[in-house]
């Protein structure tokens, strides 16, 4: 039976992005300074106010070397954002942090010792996720939801006098077909933050070739079905307009409700935390899963116990669509990488400074090394033929 699907992706400029941003920032300056630091980092957003707090390791020498210069890291970050706003500016803000040594009884779970492998950073199950409705395998609304915004600021930054402001939001609903393909747009709802001068017929004349240039041709909804700041006035935004918090986007940050999500969030967490690496380790193995051509659609689920180093659980679910069993795919993805928490982190090259290119427009469907080295490492699709061969 046919039927719609809707997702909806928000900013860079979005106050919730805004602190996935910070904590972001501030892992990768960590990282810079010693690849094995422990950083969670969690941030919080409001008027004119930009609070940091969470649990740090590294040594000495490089601890306060980050911490010295974490409050400038966070400045720049929101300057890049666009945050020059009366009650929201990178330049003005008060900063503080509150950032403090790691628990000695997490670190002793963690970490690794005389014949035993580094632990889990805490239990907890995480799923990955892909499919062909678009070439990059991902769900299709949250995809173009992600492109529209991404586009949209690109052309914001790219006029120093653009009516746009940085925070926005997007949302589309799909038409799919009784075979689960996606075939039209239904509806799509935008709302961007303005310039107090600029009308809806000024913002609507700038964003429609934006949005029609993104979405597949054919795709482009009626005038009537597209929705552009519905509530008429949308000039107070960002943390200025409402608090914003880590981690509160999570399925933006996935799958955009189309796959479960385990409920941990990824930004401002160091990868031997498997909420996010971990998560990273089952999109690349169930992106690996279709692109080799074994399914039209995988999940795949991680589950993990803390400070045990091998996972609890592995399951795959192919929806139906698989060219092998559900238990042979699970038998064959066991024994193509390690999913120990150090082994993620190697096979995937996760101890670099990456993370704040992937605060937002989604960890999922972007290109491998799209904004530095090793970044998106879990978007490669390098596992093919050896699953192929392995899942005979």
């Amino acid at each position: 039976m046919a039927y719609l699907f809707t997702s909806e992706s928000v900013s860079e400029g979005h106050p919730d992005k805004v602190c996935d941003r910070v904590s972001d920032t501030v892992l990768d300056l960590f990282l810079t300074m010693e690849p094995e630091a422990r950083v969670a980092c969690e941030t919080f957003a409001t008027t004119n106010r930009v609070i940091i707090g969470g649990e740090v390791r590294a040594a000495t020498d490089n601890l306060n070397s980050a911490l010295a210069t974490v409050e400038g890291a966070v400045r720049s970050a929101i300057q890049d954002i666009g945050y020059e706003q009366e009650k929201f500016h990178h330049a003005h803000l008060n900063f503080q942090s509150y950032l403090h040594e790691q628990s000695a009884d997490i670190a002793l779970g963690v970490d690794a010792g005389s014949g035993k492998d580094e632990g889990a950073g805490d239990q907890g199950l995480m799923f990955g996720y892909a499919c062909r409705e678009t070439d990059v395998l991902m769900p299709a609304a949250i995809h173009y939801s992600h492109q529209i915004l991404k586009k949209l600021a690109a052309v914001r930054k790219a006029d120093a006098d653009s009516i746009l402001g940085p925070d926005s939001k997007s949302q589309i609903t799909l038409v799919y077909d009784d075979e689960g393909r996606p075939t039209s747009v239904y509806k799509i709802v935008l709302s961007t933050q303005h310039a107090a001068a600029a009308s809806i017929s000024d913002i609507r004349t700038l964003v429609k070739p934006i949005i029609a240039d993104v979405l597949p041709q054919g795709w482009m909804v009626a005038d009537e079905d597209l929705l552009i700041n519905p509530t008429g006035n949308f000039v107070i935004g960002g943390p200025d307009g409402d608090a914003g918090l880590t981690g509160r986007k999570i399925i933006v940050d996935t799958y955009g409700g189309a796959a479960p999500h385990g409920g941990g969030a990824f930004s401002g967490k160091d990868p031997t935390k498997v909420d996010r690496s971990a998560a990273y380790a089952a999109r690349y193995l169930a992106k690996n899963v279709v692109a080799a051509g074994l399914a039209n659609r995988c999940t795949i689920q991680l589950a993990y116990a803390i400070g045990v180093a091998e996972p609890v659980s592995v399951y795959a679910e192919t929806h139906g669509t698989g060219s092998v069993s559900d238990k042979r795919l699970e038998e064959a993805l066991i024994g193509l990488m390690s999913l120990t928490p150090r082994g993620i982190r190697e096979h995937l090259g996760l101890n670099k400074p990456i993370y704040a290119s992937t605060a937002a427009y989604g960890h999922f469907g972007r290109l491998a090394g799209e904004s530095g080295p090793g970044s998106f490492s879990w978007e490669a699709i390098d596992l093919v033929d050896k699953l192929v061969s392995a899942a005979r």
